[in-house]
């Protein structure tokens, strides 16, 4: 098979326009060319009066058509290429007596904690390698953790072991469901994670589209499935098992997993851990700096979410062809260099969605963004945030390291602060943008209606005495708002709404691991995913979770053969 890249058609284009159009551009007769099947299709609203669909196409042929021949009529053509294989290749081979030791329990099995996308991916291509995982997940499964979140959204009530953090699906499970990344993917990991994906029953276009989303209720039925798909091969999952201590062999210096300690008093022995957190599992990286597992502290980003119209930003995206049906709800990705050094940038933008609490502890308050697939709601929102860095995480100036836990105090003051600007009851605080680019409290919201639940209570967030956030973050903010709103007009409208805070952007620290994917200071454990530091969104969290799966394969097993 061949790959044409950049075949540039008008959006409004006919279906066999596609055909004809790879037709022309290899030079052959329609009965040459046996399928033309889309890889990508992407688009260029640069132009919005004639915005371009751009495609990926992978050609077979007919019998009689000389692949090789036909490649060498393009010499030099980035764009006309043999189609790369994309099959995901498992990296080592488990021999049936290993399986059946697994069984028999005359080996300790792999052990993933946190059932997450990468915890997910971890735990399947474990399973699918016939190793048997053990996942311990310490919220519930999907459907109960999600009348659990609506009953903080709707009734002010948090259940801390329930809600948009924690429980099967992790957090991406309440977010756009995006699935798109920026990470470099030589082996074509992405492809297998939407792979999976559209076998538990997402939409098959998530195989096609630039930037492909499910949606939180479709996410809740493609993760249940996926569950069962690990059960049945051998995996078992067990919720409502959280994790309180990590048992660890010292000899000779050398620190070795030997087991887990639950909260129910269990201890499960295992010699090798993935630890797919999260990033809000406050109380276990509490545990792990404890027991002496090497952290360190990393940057992040807090700011506000705030919130347009959905037509706003169609219409400033795409002009007259707002609304068109291939083009769905638009987003936008912003930047802004602010003048006291600090950037400020969009994060999470979710087309046609809310904003919802994204609490997990008592009396703080969280915000973060959701979608729907259809992504018909009202408003579009975004976060706006600025990204800080480890010194900032201390109350006072100081010199030295800073202790990987600041980054989560400094969270929790900012998240308990907007627990109190919103009143109470995880209102969160909240502000027009107008207002808050001049400098004045809002006393009331305008025609922007917000979507927090359980409600926004309109304030100054940039008040001297009770800041809803440091004075730098504010200050960025301010001054990147209207600059934003020369980029996409009606950005700083008067009554686009603030809403305060969001502070879980990523993992306030890291626990570093090394090439083997392994803690650079306890073998067997191996960090993975958002909570460890290294991902950001379901996709890259979900190939996060492969690699390390298969570096604990490589451990256990023989490699598999060429």
């Amino acid at each position: 098979m061949l790959r044409i890249t950049e075949l540039r058609l008008p959006l409004n284009h006919a279906e066999p326009d596609l055909r004809a159009a790879v037709l022309s551009r290899l030079g052959l007769k329609p009965a040459q060319l046996r399928e033309a099947t889309v890889f990508r299709r992407a688009w260029d609203a640069r132009k919005k009066s004639a915005i371009v669909l751009i495609y990926t196409v992978d050609c077979s042929f007919a019998d009689g058509v000389d692949e090789a021949a036909l490649l060498a009529r393009f010499p030099g053509d980035p764009h006309i290429r043999p189609t790369p294989d994309t099959g995901y290749k498992f990296v080592a081979r488990t021999p049936a007596d290993f399986s059946t030791d697994l069984l028999a329990g005359r080996r300790p099995r792999p052990v993933v904690v946190g059932f997450g996308p990468c915890g997910i991916f971890a735990a399947l291509i474990l399973a699918q390698m016939g190793l048997r995982p053990i996942v311990l997940e310490r919220g519930k499964e999907v459907r109960q953790r999600t009348k659990d979140t609506w009953g903080l959204w709707r009734q002010g009530v948090l259940d801390a072991g329930s809600n948009v953090q924690f429980g099967e699906g992790g957090a991406g499970t309440f977010s756009d469901g995006k699935l798109w990344s920026q990470i470099s993917d030589p082996r074509h990991l992405t492809r297998k994670v939407l792979t999976e994906f559209v076998k538990a029953g997402a939409p098959e276009e998530i195989l096609y589209v630039a930037k492909p989303h499910i949606g939180t209720f479709r996410l809740v039925g493609v993760v249940e499935k996926m569950r069962a798909d690990i059960e049945a091969l051998g995996g078992e999952i067990r919720f409502g098992q959280q994790v309180t201590d990590l048992l660890v062999d010292v000899q000779s210096g050398q620190r070795q997993v030997r087991g887990l300690q639950l909260a129910s008093g269990e201890q499960l022995r295992t010699d090798h851990v993935v630890l797919a957190l999260g990033h809000s599992a406050r109380d276990t990286f509490a545990m792990l700096q404890q027991r002496g597992v090497h952290l360190e502290a990393k940057p992040f980003s807090v700011g506000f979410r705030i919130e347009h119209p959905q037509g706003v930003i169609d219409r400033a995206r795409f002009g007259p062809n707002a609304g068109h049906p291939i083009l769905g709800a638009a987003d936008y990705k912003l930047v802004h260099h602010a003048a006291n050094g600090r950037s400020v940038y969009s994060f999470c933008m979710c087309p046609g969605g809310t904003v919802v609490a994204a609490t997990s502890e008592p009396n703080r308050v969280v915000t973060n963004g959701m979608s729907q697939y259809s992504r018909n709601e009202r408003n579009a929102n975004a976060g706006i945030v600025v990204g800080i860095n480890p010194q900032d995480y201390r109350q006072t100036p100081g010199e030295g390291p800073v202790n990987p836990l600041d980054g989560v105090a400094f969270q929790r003051f900012w998240e308990s602060r907007a627990f109190e600007l919103g009143g109470g009851g995880y209102r969160a605080p909240g502000q027009r943008v107008g207002d808050f680019i001049r400098g004045q409290a809002s006393s009331a919201l305008g025609s922007v209606e917000p979507s927090y639940k359980p409600g926004v209570t309109a304030t100054d967030l940039a008040q001297k005495a009770l800041p809803s956030l440091p004075p730098y973050v504010l200050a960025a903010i301010r001054e990147a708002l209207p600059a934003f709103g020369r980029q996409i007009r009606g950005f700083d409208m008067d009554d686009a709404v603030l809403t305060g805070v969001e502070t879980r952007t990523s993992s306030p620290l890291r626990i570093t691991r090394g090439r083997d994917h392994q803690s650079l200071n306890t073998r067997g454990l191996y960090p993975a995913g958002e909570g460890a530091g290294y991902a950001g969104g379901i996709m890259s969290a979900g190939v996060d979770g492969i690699e390390v799966a298969e570096s604990l394969a490589r451990a256990l097993l023989q490699p598999a053969p060429a």
